[in-house]
């Protein structure tokens, strides 16, 4: 009994989590977490969407705490490909999300317009539209032992949000960086409001740059850098670096860092090893295992992420380089 009551519980708060965003001041975020980001762009900026030169499609799934009732666990689906001699692109991401008694699934199409400016340099610029829905079913959480009802819990929510967002992105065979906004609508989640405090869909935005560098003939160093804001949330940032041996194997570490208070605090959220494997020049896996470092490594120490990416066209010689972005 005691059991059931700390799980619910749990629920109770991820709830609570995910309703007081808002435009206030507050200590979270609503957006999908990735550990292996830079490999899974397509899910952060639609101006990606055809810059690896063929029809690539991954797939992505994070159990985040491992063990935990109600933890977060996300699953994406992301396509994207070239039209018109390169100068477009478009792409599709299918999601879904669940957190405790909160879950969304959506769908999103992507199209980037690329200008070339440079020899091996492009500069691309996306939109992304769509809609999810969004569950919350608040009336099966219990925030009391003697069964009382919290008036927030009172009724379960769902909806239908529609949304869309943009991006640019810059790169070449080397080098990368990109500046996207995914979600621009702030769509309402809950008709309850504590005084002028109302629960909405938070804009995010996401700053992300890389870049490779030879060591040896066959040892390659990837570092990149993912900066990630939320309206009304700390900044957070992820640092990575990926050392690559013959283009077929990979091993990285991040490290996931948020601003506590002032512009100078940060903390650090986790620490992630990585693996990337190309099993062919077509399919490539990967794994991320993520080390709780904050006030919830006691009860959730762990997080697990699994990639696959397969992509056509290697046959037609279309891709004469590597392509590390």
């Amino acid at each position: 009994m005691a059991n059931q009551f700390v799980t619910k519980l749990w629920a109770a708060g991820v709830a609570l989590l995910m309703l007081s965003i808002s435009s206030r001041p507050v200590q979270a975020q609503q957006d999908k977490m990735f550990s292996q980001y830079m490999f899974n762009m397509m899910a952060l900026n639609p101006a990606y969407a055809g810059s690896r030169d063929v029809l690539s499609m991954s797939a992505l799934y994070r159990n985040q705490w491992t063990g935990v009732a109600g933890a977060p666990q996300t699953a994406t689906f992301t396509a994207d490909m070239p039209l018109k001699q390169e100068r477009v692109g478009v792409g599709l991401q299918l999601y879904s999300d669940k957190a405790g008694v909160i879950q969304e699934a959506g769908g999103f199409a992507s199209y980037s317009f690329r200008i070339k400016v440079g020899a091996k340099t492009t500069l691309a610029l996306g939109l992304q539209a769509g809609a999810s829905s969004y569950q919350a079913n608040l009336a099966e959480v219990k925030t009391s032992p003697d069964g009382q009802v919290d008036p927030a819990f009172a009724s379960n929510i769902s909806k239908i949000l529609p949304n869309f967002g943009t991006g640019i992105y810059l790169s070449n065979d080397r080098a990368y960086v990109g500046l996207s906004l995914p979600r621009l609508i702030k769509n309402r989640l809950s008709e309850y409001n504590v005084g002028d405090l109302r629960s909405v869909q938070a804009r995010h935005a996401y700053l992300a740059a890389g870049f490779v560098v030879g060591l040896s003939p066959v040892v390659k160093m990837k570092p990149s850098l993912l900066v990630k804001y939320a309206e009304g949330a700390p900044l957070g940032f992820d640092g990575n670096v990926n050392f690559w041996f013959a283009d077929r194997i990979a091993i990285g570490a991040s490290i996931r860092r948020n601003q506590f208070s002032t512009w100078s605090t940060f903390t650090t959220d986790a620490l992630v090893g990585m693996l990337e494997v190309q099993l062919t020049d077509q399919f490539r896996f990967g794994y991320a295992y993520d080390r709780t470092m904050n006030g919830l490594r006691d009860v959730a120490p762990s997080s697990h992420e699994i990639m696959i990416r397969y992509e056509f066209g290697f046959g037609k010689n279309r891709i004469l380089t590597p392509r590390y972005f």
